[in-house]
């Protein structure tokens, strides 16, 4: 595929994502430009409709009262002229003049024979124009007689009605000649006003569809105008988002929009300096805790000398090899021995943890039997009797095995310290990952504990402060997990006691740059629980 190709191939999808994003629901130049549409369609529609309504009433009134008027005085001059009792030729006759006048109606005209009886004369012949095209609610209102009064000077009157035939409609009319004489009926046809209200009306529509699309590429117009500085606003809160906290908008106008670029201007400002001063004291505070862990070192390294010269002086004398210790002196040799190696922990335990934070931990995977190295950890610390393995083995992972041994010695010293033996440790395979679950067989964990038990410093008891554990075990294990690309969940069984669960990839993906894991030495952090492996006597777990 050609570079040209590529090229257009990346235009026509850009171009379409840009329709589609332009077509959404969602969108706010679609919904601006919908609302200035439905108002302009609502003023259009209605200014045409007023419009065409008044042109019709006028062009039909004025149509109208010419035939009416016209009528009218063909049947005053020439139906008046008949005799009381004409005859048919004669009322034919009349009713041809009467339709030759310059209106050009159809003329029926109806009267009495001496005899008795009706006869007919219409303009049109046998064939055209006759009674019963004339409605029968039309020829009741002539033919009824009205009662003369002062408001009401004439017993008869002239009387019209609007009628549709085959689709064309026609005005239909009557009157009497007042003291005595035929009856005439005329019949005109609206055609020729009708297709000028069409006309109106087509004008009309094309005029409302040339306003619609007007409004639309206005709303377009005033919508790319409006909308500018929003997407500007939204392409700056993005970046702003993504942590680039110096980004700023141009600021031009005086207008609502330009007091919000300043005012989300200041924001950013405002938040750039929280970050960078919220940065240097977290920055301070980690080389204060590296430091003074450092620093902490070297006298700790002595103290551990000493009291392991304590701790065999008391063992020989305990055992009658040689050596007496007073007995008010031996509780608190044994203080010290605890306390001593107790701070080393700790001091451990915030050399790793400083690590974590500062993204220098590093990982040196290898390939790992998981159930060796669980056994190695429960044989170290002398937890062979205390802790049930149901686990089969050949399962093999890519794992860092010092951190393995780090999380395995806090889950399950953890579970041995707070829920007691016999603590059984699972392994099985899940997908891609390795699952290691940890239960205990206690009380479980209060509800209130449970959202904080991987907390920093967390002790579930507040009244004993002086625990042995440091409250950084299990988010020590947890910070090994993460850095394995896995997870651990804590839980109560419904059966009693709590269950730890360890999820970790067979073959962890490599990291990406700067997120704290890598390659590194065994070395970087320390093994929490590699003095119960040296020693191999203390059967508590790191906590």
């Amino acid at each position: 595929m050609t570079k040209e190709h590529q090229g257009g191939l990346r235009g026509w999808a850009a171009a379409r994502k840009g329709v589609w994003s332009w077509l959404r629901f969602t969108s706010l130049r679609l919904r601006l430009v919908l609302v200035f549409g439905l108002v302009a369609l609502t003023a259009a529609v209605s200014a045409s409709g007023i419009a065409y309504w008044l042109n019709r009433e006028a062009v039909l009134t004025r149509t109208q009262d010419a035939v009416l008027r016209g009528f009218e005085q063909e049947m005053q001059n020439r139906a008046g002229a008949l005799p009381e009792h004409p005859t048919q030729d004669e009322l034919q006759h009349t009713a041809g003049q009467m339709a030759n006048s310059s209106q050009r109606f159809s003329v029926l005209l109806v009267a009495e024979k001496a005899g008795g009886g009706a006869v007919y004369g219409s303009s049109g012949g046998l064939g055209g124009f006759a009674l019963s095209d004339v409605p029968e609610s039309l020829r009741g209102a002539v033919n009824k007689e009205q009662k003369v009064t002062s408001a009401n000077k004439q017993p008869y009157h002239l009387y019209w009605q609007r009628i549709t035939d085959d689709g064309t409609p026609y005005l239909v009319a009557g009157t009497k000649v007042i003291g005595g004489g035929p009856t005439g009926y005329m019949l005109k046809s609206l055609e020729p006003e009708a297709k000028d209200l069409n006309s109106l009306a087509w004008s009309l529509g094309i005029a409302t569809a040339v306003a619609l699309l007007g409004s639309a590429l206005l709303a377009q117009a005033l919508a790319t105008t409006v909308l500018k500085p929003v997407h500007r606003l939204g392409v700056a809160a993005r970046r702003l988002g993504e942590g680039k906290l110096d980004t700023r908008l141009r600021v031009s106008g005086t207008d609502e929009l330009a007091d919000l670029s300043r005012t989300f201007n200041s924001a950013a400002e405002a938040l750039e300096k929280r970050v960078a001063d919220m940065a240097g004291r977290e920055q301070a505070s980690r080389r204060f805790v590296a430091d003074m862990s450092h620093e902490l070192r070297t006298p700790l390294t002595a103290l551990t000398a000493v009291t392991e010269v304590l701790e065999e002086e008391l063992e020989f004398a305990s055992e009658g090899e040689g050596g007496s210790f007073d007995p008010m002196v031996e509780p608190a040799v044994r203080l010290v021995v605890s306390e001593t190696r107790r701070l080393n922990d700790l001091v451990e335990n915030l050399m790793e943890v400083t690590r974590f934070d500062a993204g220098t931990a590093r990982l040196v995977l290898d390939d790992v039997d998981v159930v060796d190295q669980i056994t190695a950890c429960i044989d170290a610390r002398a937890w062979l009797d205390a802790v049930e393995l149901d686990a089969e083995r050949g399962i093999h992972a890519r794992l860092d095995p010092r951190r393995l041994d780090v999380i395995l010695a806090n889950l399950i010293g953890n579970a041995l310290k707070h829920g007691g033996s016999p603590v059984r440790v699972s392994v099985s395979r899940a997908d891609d990952e390795i699952v290691i679950r940890v239960r205990d067989n206690g009380p479980g964990i209060p509800e209130d504990v449970l959202p904080h038990v991987f907390d920093r410093f967390y002790k579930a008891s507040a009244s004993r402060p002086r625990s042995e554990g440091s409250g950084l075990g299990l988010s020590i294990a947890l910070e090994n997990a993460h850095i394995h690309g896995g997870r651990i969940s804590a839980e109560n069984s419904p059966g009693g006691g709590a269950v730890f669960t360890l999820w970790l990839p067979q073959d962890p993906s490599p990291p990406a740059e700067g997120d704290g894991a890598g390659a590194g030495s065994p070395g970087d952090a320390p093994g929490d629980g590699s003095k119960d492996t040296v020693r191999g006597k203390d059967a508590k777990g790191q906590v």
